[in-house]
């Protein structure tokens, strides 16, 4: 029996400084931001995700439907309230989980990017 294959190491040597995509337009945005992901890593099963994301300034809405997400700003700052809840401030350094279910709004002051880790439930749940 083969030993499983080991996924290739994920590396991005200057996350806040690279390159990323083309933008595109924020689906969710109020106010005609403009977003790129930059995908590094996804797990055999397709069930987490790491990459790199930045969005412009502005205002969006955002739902964490059948996944969790735990990310760390890289650069910029924005507010993010939690629907009928708390508000947190977002700056370089700051760490931020949103679990399954997590509803809210983000409100970007300066183009701000991220590093983050997705983990999709199984079935979306």
């Amino acid at each position: 029996m083969d030993a499983p294959t080991v996924p290739p190491v994920a590396f991005l040597a200057d996350a806040p400084g690279a390159d990323l995509p083309a933008v595109r337009p924020k689906p969710t945005s109020t106010t005609g931001q403009q977003e790129t992901t930059h995908p590094l890593w996804r797990s055999p099963d397709g069930l987490v995700e790491v990459g790199v994301w930045e969005c412009d300034p502005g205002h969006f809405t955002a739902t964490r439907d059948g996944y969790d997400e735990v990310c760390q700003v890289l650069t910029g700052t924005a507010t993010v309230r939690t629907e009928g809840g708390d508000a947190v401030e977002l700056h370089p350094g700051s760490t931020l989980a949103m679990p399954a279910g997590w509803r809210g709004a983000w409100h970007i002051h300066s183009t701000l990017r991220k590093v983050y880790v997705v983990r999709t439930h199984p079935g979306g749940g």
